[in-house]
């Protein structure tokens, strides 16, 4: 294991950074760089992470950091390590669980505190996101204007954030740049003196892990590579399969011109439709066509 720090896309490098009593003041920090001015974090309150459905038989959510501020913001924070199908659908659906929570017992009028939904993604939706790291979803009516406000998605999609250090611009530009980096650091940048990021370049520091801390980071590490193995396979696999389509399909459309082909040199020729179609397998309409 080496280099100076640990990958904060193992499930053990993001909740030592974040998910921990002693990073309380990291992760504030963080959620106040992407919230707006009215719910910024004062103070903040882990709550379980594993979220159980109104009944019994209801499915459960595993997040992996929930926490709620002081005034009553709910917030689940979440890393994807890979593209899954139905990533916002999975997103919208844990976060039900922390708004339908909020009904009490008894008579209630429906007000419901803000909840935000932040995924930290090491993958991009599509080639068309026109390279943005930022995605905030909000409900919307015709004119785009926001018309609920207390549910919010934001979405980082981390390979498109390529600033250089030089290039950083702000205190949200230099998360997404430790982020992105900090594996590769072999020392704390300048540009993260004195701010809560330094402190979480110190926790995430391998050289002061104890042996157990170790085995556990390294076990992490061991599912991230497997995970990217697994995706790096599947993807040659459906490669090859996605050329062998193609050849088969190249030689297809290449029998289909032969018979075209064919076909019209055979109705030049004053041979009748019916007998061009049984020759060529070609439908009459298609002959016609020609």
């Amino acid at each position: 294991m080496s280099g100076v720090f640990l990958n904060p896309y193992t499930d053990y490098g993001f909740k030592k950074i974040f998910g921990e009593e002693a990073s309380k003041p990291h992760l504030i920090d963080f959620l106040n760089t992407l919230l707006p001015a009215h719910h910024q974090i004062a103070e903040l309150e882990f709550r379980n992470t594993e979220q159980l459905g109104l009944r019994e038989y209801d499915r459960k959510a595993i997040y992996d950091i929930f926490c709620q501020s002081s005034t009553g913001e709910q917030f689940i924070v979440e890393l994807q390590k890979s593209a899954q199908n139905y990533f916002i659908d999975r997103t919208v659906y844990y976060s039900t669980f922390p708004i339908q929570k909020q009904a009490p017992k008894g008579q209630w009028d429906y007000k419901l505190s803000a909840v935000y939904c932040i995924g930290v993604l090491d993958f991009t939706f599509s080639n068309d996101s026109a390279g943005d790291v930022i995605h905030t979803v909000n409900l919307k009516n015709q004119h785009n204007e926001v018309v609920y406000d207390k549910l919010t998605l934001i979405y980082l999609e981390m390979p498109n954030f390529n600033k250089e250090e030089s290039e950083l611009s702000g205190h949200l530009d230099n998360w997404l740049f430790f982020l992105k980096y900090l594996e590769d650091f072999q020392e704390i940048p300048n540009i993260f003196k004195n701010t809560p990021i330094e402190h979480a370049c110190e926790v995430a520091k391998l050289g002061k892990m104890s042996d157990a801390e170790r085995a556990v980071y390294q076990n992490s590490l061991k599912v991230l590579w497997d995970n990217h193995s697994q995706i790096t396979t599947a993807y040659g696999k459906g490669q090859q399969k996605g050329r062998e389509e193609g050849i088969k399909q190249g030689i297809k459309q290449g029998r289909d011109a032969e018979k075209r082909t064919i076909a019209l040199s055979l109705k030049q020729s004053g041979v009748d439709v019916q007998t061009i179609a049984k020759t060529t397998g070609l439908s009459v309409a298609e002959i016609d066509s020609l």
